[in-house]
């Protein structure tokens, strides 16, 4: 305890982080009382009544959105679709970006061609956010009829046109938002917008699980759940360390540092889980279909299935989500991570591997290696997304089962360890001592060599 506290006074004796924390604390909390503005024309009392008793269609997919806005989707607020557009047209140009011509010169042109980049996503997310806003106006005028004010009125079309500019403003604030915590507050924005809004569903989750089970089981469930965080901590911050040396380097009439004596070691760091938690959204992605076309399947049988695949605890569900998610993990990591990137980076520096020659046989090494920790690391993180399902299949109350795995703890971990790095760089700069006086936080060492 004693630590803590002088690590906190360590924070608060440095003036530009402690500004950058309180700038982001109030930006956040900017977000919160956003999400509690309803839509004009929206009874958010009555709706967030309807969708807390299930009586609308599509279940895990809301509840999951939901989840991630924490709370507007059910509120028919402002913010109801919140940063996930932004995410979605994040997505589209990365991907765009590894396999179009045109994209691929952008990301090679450097901070001008990034600049174009995040100017097209902006304009993507704009076509998106008024796509998803559309949807949404139609799931509530369908499945919440009585907390749609102007439903059957002659108000009806200024209510849908008003809401359609209100929920696309509001997802374009918070990408604002999210760029001025990432330039002037601490911590990655956008992350940490997503990352409140799972948040504030935990403390009710937590009271709830504990008046539903007697205390004993709830002690083993929070056990259970410190055991499922220190694994995905694992995962996160697992990597496999390449050696490479750097051979002498001349500099004016001088051996350059790197090159004395021997030639100097560094290593790259490749992640076992390289791909991050985009796997398990893309396999969401995927899984939600069934959700999204059932009302174009007429058939009884049809609808039975696609039901029978939109349940996030049935074994059928959770099989094909295994799969997909170790399939998606390959795919994304091999469209992230180009060997043949980190070989030519090294031969240009004067960089190589011991026993490995430069060029295509360093391409392949490495390749190969990434292969192999690949594989492990899918398979993890593929049984850390079903074991919500396990854990609701155990007992656990659906909210409180939510993290026990799956891309809301992936997020909250991720996103909590990239901020403690921040501020444990800004300590270490000042000379103060760590946020863990035995090590640092991993991810940020000196001596990587980008991967």
């Amino acid at each position: 305890m004693k630590s803590l506290i002088q690590t906190i006074q360590n924070i608060l004796r440095i003036p530009e982080l402690r500004d950058r924390i309180f700038y982001t604390i109030m930006l956040l909390a900017v977000f919160r009382l956003g999400t509690f503005v309803t839509l004009p024309g929206i009874d958010s009392i009555a709706l967030e009544q309807a969708f807390k008793s299930g009586g609308g269609a599509g279940g895990g997919l809301l509840d999951f959105f939901n989840t991630f806005l924490g709370g507007a989707f059910a509120r028919g607020s402002i913010l109801a679709l919140g940063i996930m557009p932004y995410i979605s047209a994040s997505i589209v140009v990365q991907l765009l970006g590894a396999v179009v011509p045109a994209f691929q010169k952008l990301r090679r042109e450097g901070d001008s061609g990034q600049k174009k980049m995040n100017q097209i996503t902006r304009y993507l997310t704009i076509a998106i956010t008024l796509g998803q806003s559309v949807s949404y106006l139609f799931y509530l005028n369908s499945q919440y009829p009585n907390a749609v004010a102007s439903q059957g009125t002659a108000e009806e079309s200024f209510f849908w046109i008003t809401s359609l500019i209100i929920l696309t403003a509001g997802t374009m604030f918070l990408v604002w938002l999210g760029e001025r915590i990432t330039d002037n507050g601490i911590g990655n924005g956008v992350s940490l917008l997503i990352m409140i809004g799972i948040i504030s569903g935990f403390p009710a989750a937590l009271i709830n699980e504990f008046r539903s089970n007697l205390p004993m089981v709830f002690f083993i469930e929070i056990l259970a759940l410190g055991v499922v965080t220190m694994a995905v901590v694992a995962l996160t911050q697992a990597t496999r360390k390449i050696p490479v040396n750097y051979a002498r380097q001349m500099m004016g009439n001088r051996i350059g540092q790197m090159g004395r004596g021997t030639a100097a070691r560094q290593y790259i760091p490749l992640k076992v889980n390289s791909a991050g938690v985009m796997p398990i959204i893309f396999a969401q992605a995927i899984m939600f279909l069934p959700a999204a076309l059932v009302g174009f399947l007429p058939a009884e049988n049809a609808q039975t299935l696609a039901a029978s695949l939109t349940n996030w605890t049935g074994l059928g569900y959770n099989i094909i989500f295994f799969i997909l998610i170790i399939v998606f993990t390959y795919f994304y990591t091999a469209i992230t991570v180009n060997p043949n990137e980190i070989a030519d980076q090294l031969k240009r520096n004067g960089g190589f591997i011991p026993g490995v020659k430069p060029g295509k046989k360093t391409a392949d090494y490495i390749d190969n290696i990434l292969s192999k920790i690949t594989l492990p690391g899918s398979i993890f993180l593929a049984i850390v997304s079903v074991f919500p399902a396990v854990a609701s299949r155990m007992g656990v109350t659906g909210s409180f089962a939510q993290f026990f795995g799956g891309t809301t703890l992936l997020i909250m971990i991720g996103v909590t360890l990239d901020t403690l790095q921040q501020i444990e760089s800004y300590l270490l700069m000042r000379h103060y001592d760590g946020l863990m006086k035995s090590g640092r936080v991993k991810g940020r060492q000196r001596g990587t060599v980008g991967a």
